[in-house]
This record gives structure tokens, C-alpha cells and sequence, in this order.
């Protein structure tokens, strides 16, 4: 992705990359699966997984690591979501535009309207992490391929 970027954009990378979860990484996935409401997905991508950052990608996409999660789940709670606003979601991400990405119980994964984190409005952009996860890779291939920002 990298290679012919400063060529295309006129200045350098920033940081792209998807970091694999060290010791302190899955740590903080073993507590995060304590929460009732942390869909198994997610964990098991965290024991594997210690962030996603594409810096570059369209204005960027960010999965925060496990441990960032726990630490805004303790601070702010929950984000309500489904049909009764009632359902507790975890914040996971970001697209580097001020959008956030949120993961209900069941696995459903939405993005806040605005930058807002007061009672967010919420689109539903994958039914489960692994859409998602693809949705991503559709947007970095798309990217690398013609330098268009991808789909989320």
C-alpha cells in the first residue's frame, strides 16, 4: 500500500499496519471476555489481534486494541443500541473522520452518525465482526487499487 503512496499524495505514510497482540494484548482480552455483553468474536480476534491502524486509508480506520476498549468501557459504559435503545454496546474504533465504530452484544457492529458521543445516532455498517473485517479489507484493496477510500 505504501509503495507509491508519497508518489500519488505528495508527502509520506503515516503509520499502517495490523499489529499482532503481544502478552498484554490478550491480558486485556481475557478481562474484556468478562464483560457479559463482549460478543466471543471479538475476543477471540483480540487473543490474535492487537490493533488495526490505517493511518491512510481514506481519512483512516482504527481497531483499537483490547485494552483502550476495556479502559473506555470503564470510564464511560456503554453505547445503547438495537431496536429499544437498550442493548449495551462497546466502542472498538474509529475512521479517523470523527465517526466511531460500536459492537453490540450479539456481534452487530454500527458506526455513530456524527463525531457526537452523546447519544449517538448509529447506522448498522456489518452483522458480525467478520463482515466487518472484510468490509475493511474491501476498503484497503480498494484503496491500494485506485486510491479511493473503501466502503466503511
Amino acid at each position: 500500500m505504501t509503495d507509491e503512496f508519497e508518489r500519488r499524495h505528495g508527502f509520506p505514510p503515516g503509520a499502517n499496519e495490523v499489529r499482532l497482540a503481544d502478552h498484554a494484548d490478550q491480558a486485556a482480552a481475557r478481562t474484556l471476555a468478562q464483560v457479559s455483553l463482549v460478543p466471543a468474536d471479538l475476543i477471540t480476534f483480540y487473543n490474535s489481534i492487537g490493533e488495526v491502524t490505517w493511518a491512510d486509508v481514506g481519512n483512516g480506520y482504527f481497531v483499537d486494541p483490547a485494552a483502550d476498549v476495556l479502559l473506555r468501557f470503564k470510564q464511560y459504559g456503554t453505547v445503547d443500541v438495537g431496536a429499544d435503545q437498550k442493548d449495551g454496546a462497546l466502542f472498538i474504533g474509529s475512521n479517523g473522520g470523527g465517526l466511531s465504530y460500536v459492537v453490540g452484544p450479539g456481534g452487530v457492529i454500527y458506526r455513530t452518525r456524527t463525531a457526537s458521543l452523546d447519544e449517538p445516532e448509529l447506522d448498522q455498517v456489518a452483522d458480525d465482526l467478520w463482515q466487518f473485517l472484510e468490509l475493511l479489507e474491501r476498503s484497503l484493496t480498494r484503496f491500494v487499487a485506485n486510491g479511493e477510500p473503501g466502503c466503511l
